[in-house]
């Protein structure tokens, strides 16, 4: 009851302010005296300023509302865009021991900043949708929770989540497995609202709608993706629940996003933003983040035409990256935030935040055929198409000149700073498909490049080698975790935020007890605790 009353209070305030533009309504309208309530339902202003408060703050940036980018940063810079091998530390920060050595520094906000404006905005814009009889406008919302609170999950394990703001008696945290399923009643649900609209080519929130500009047809395609995600995540822990989600997906008549103007971003000709890495990488300090040793290893090796679009080149010519964990970087400061490594390719007013590519829905399907599922094709058709529509979203050619290559692997890392950390190439696995390679070499096949695919969305991209261990990945230098997490496995997931033990210690020592019981390993509340669906790594 008392994380219940705390995360209510916590919503209402941020709602408080969030609302604050929308009280002077009366004082413009041509009878001060009157509310208008059926004008504000008919135009959704009762629910825009909601419904565009949760799509903004599913992944952090500079806002002029109040984020910042290095919200950002704490919230995932320092931790999912490393542990997913897309991104190095090159900061400063704490003589060299912290997050990237796996002493656990920042690791709270991915919980604390969800809960303080993506969830009060869902539960707000619900009451307005639930009284004026809008159930497409919670459909759409319940859509965008989903897609904000599994990154939350996947994170930490147990949240609060199913009776978030009821007021009633009963567990504060929710396990991950009771978790995802509510994930999937509530996209089941809303993809069945929402189906009738977009199969009629309904428009819906366009003036609120950041992502897709109002098409009802999208915002389907991308629910039904999201769950096969989410299928496709828990296919280790709930086979059968796997398949199930996954083929729902694939069975609805709008079907999952198959082109590049389907996938899911926050729209430059709808927001003035620019992303957080373009800040992280130009303005703080003398440069915080580079190309990642993973991403050397793998691009290099692949001679992968993808490169150019994601990284520049350093002065060298050619692209080089930094292995995380490294200690006593201030002094090798002039080496890492220098020209020897290379930086990203971002473009400070057109580089986009986002949500899930059209790549990723074909890799998805290539997994589930793979494992013989009802996809609607092979695994070999969708692995090829989803390195197709890669190439086509960075903008590059020579995708199938890339796919008939059998022989190049990923690359020996050469360590550019001279720290002396180069490393043996952490794969053998090729580009070119194989269906003589058995399920574990062709899995890998399909992780690796759906991992490249999805660079730089460090959530998905954790996600998925926690889950499946690929692609491999290059251990930290430097383990300071005091035991906690395993150098070889790798970090699992991240404690829970101290904020909770201090205001909320029965729930969250509950939560604790919980994870345990989830968890293959089960050694408390630390990185080396392994969540539900994280079931191969143990």
């Amino acid at each position: 009851m008392k994380s219940i009353i705390k995360y209510t209070l916590i919503g209402a305030f941020t709602m408080s302010l969030a609302t604050a533009c929308t009280n002077s309504f009366e004082d413009i309208n041509t009878n001060p005296n009157e509310a208008h309530d059926k004008d504000m339902e008919k135009d959704n202003l009762s629910t825009g300023a909601f419904f565009t408060q949760m799509q903004n703050n599913v992944v952090l940036y500079k806002d002029g509302a109040g984020n910042e980018s290095s919200d950002y940063q704490v919230c995932q810079g320092l931790s999912h865009d490393l542990y997913s091998g897309y991104i190095g530390p090159t900061g400063t920060w704490a003589s060299g021991s912290h997050n990237g050595t796996y002493k656990m520094t920042w690791y709270e906000q991915m919980f604390t900043k969800p809960f303080s404006r993506v969830m009060p905005a869902w539960q707000s814009l619900v009451k307005a949708a639930e009284k004026g009889n809008q159930p497409e406008i919670k459909a759409l919302a319940d859509i965008i929770k989903v897609e904000a609170m599994h990154r939350v999950t996947d994170t930490y394990g147990p949240i609060p989540y199913i009776n978030y703001g009821s007021g009633s008696l009963g567990t504060a945290f929710d396990s991950q497995q009771e978790v995802y399923k509510k994930f999937f009643a509530e996209l089941d649900d809303a993809i069945d609202v929402l189906t009738p609209l977009a199969s009629a080519g309904a428009t819906l929130m366009q003036d609120y709608d950041n992502v897709y500009d109002g098409s009802v047809k999208n915002w389907v395609k991308f629910a039904n993706t999201l769950r096969l995600r989410l299928a496709i995540r828990v296919a280790y822990a709930d086979a059968t629940l796997a398949r199930t989600e996954a083929e729902k997906s694939i069975n609805n008549v709008i079907g999952v996003i198959e082109a590049v103007d389907e996938h899911a971003e926050l729209l430059h000709s709808k927001l003035n933003y620019y992303h957080p890495n373009y800040d992280m990488q130009e303005t703080f300090n003398a440069g915080e983040i580079r190309m990642s040793a993973a991403m050397d290893s793998y691009m290099n090796g692949y001679n992968d035409p993808r490169r150019t679009a994601y990284f520049k080149t350093a002065d060298d010519g050619g692209y080089h990256g930094v292995r995380c964990g490294t200690g006593n970087i201030s002094s090798k400061v002039s080496a890492y935030a220098g020209a020897k490594i290379s930086k990203l390719n971002i473009d400070k007013t057109t580089t986009p935040i986002v949500w899930m590519t059209a790549a990723e829905s074909y890799f998805l399907r290539a997994e589930g055929a793979l494992r013989g599922w009802n996809m609607g094709g092979t695994a070999q058709h969708f692995y090829e198409a989803g390195v197709k529509i890669s190439f086509q979203e960075a903008g590059v050619s020579g995708a199938d000149n890339y796919l008939a290559n059998d022989e190049l692997t990923p690359a020996a890392y050469e360590d550019k700073t001279g720290d002396g950390n180069d490393a043996a190439s952490p794969s053998s696995i090729t580009i070119a498909w194989d269906e003589s390679a058995g399920f574990e070499k062709n899995l890998e096949r399909i992780i690796t490049q759906k991992w490249i695919a999805m660079y730089p969305d460090g959530p998905e991209g954790w996600s998925e080698f926690r889950r499946t261990g690929y692609p491999k990945l290059f251990p930290v230098v430097r383990n300071d975790s005091n035991g906690k997490i395993s150098t070889s496995v790798q970090i699992r997931r991240l404690p829970y935020p101290q904020s909770e033990y201090t205001t909320n210690s029965a729930a969250v020592n509950s939560a604790v007890s919980v994870l345990n019981g989830e968890s293959n390993n089960g050694t408390g509340d630390n990185g080396g605790t392994t969540l539900w669906w994280d079931k191969k790594s143990h």
